[in-house]
């Protein structure tokens, strides 16, 4: 059990197929609290379902003005904000055709009231709150209950097909 004086959140991503349906996790902890958050998108990628863990968990907050320690197994979230991409890219508003712009624009946006701290973990290992993200984000890729990663099938899947003629 940790104090009451910092939040700490495990997230996880999934894709089943990258792109294909996808999932995300994340557990909430303060002090004796816990809660879990999930959901499943038809289409999407695993390194936004990754960053849509995060978002969501912040999103889950009633305060402001907390330190938040949040462990992922995602390098592409931890190094875009720790080593300071995400700041770059919000400078040049993310010229270069950077992926995941409008979950980078919407995490920047709600993480600017917290002091948050990343820390990378190793996947499918022996941490138990990652183990069970990856549960959660697994189950709901899986469970064909899902809704559409708009932001994905009518911004990126199209810059993605520019010029092939499919979309």
């Amino acid at each position: 059990m940790q104090d009451n004086k910092q939040l700490i959140v495990y997230t996880d991503g999934s894709s089943r197929g990258n792109p294909g349906p996808g999932g995300y996790g994340a557990i909430l902890m303060w002090g004796d609290k816990r809660k879990e958050l999930s959901a499943g998108y038809r289409l999407t990628t695993n390194n936004r379902m990754e960053l849509l863990a995060v978002i969501t968990a912040l999103e889950a907050l009633k305060k402001n003005n907390i330190p938040i320690t949040i462990f992922t197994d995602s390098q592409y979230v931890v190094n875009s904000v720790e080593k300071g991409w995400l700041k770059n890219w919000i400078k040049t508003d993310f010229k270069g055709g950077k992926k995941n712009a409008d979950l980078w624009k919407i995490y920047y946006k709600i993480s600017q009231p917290f002091s948050i701290r990343f820390v990378w973990v190793k996947g499918h290992s022996t941490n138990p709150y990652n183990n069970r993200c990856d549960e959660l984000a697994t189950a709901a890729a899986d469970s064909k209950n899902w809704l559409v990663d708009e932001g994905y099938e009518n911004v990126e899947l199209k810059k993605d097909h520019r010029g092939g003629g499919l979309l």
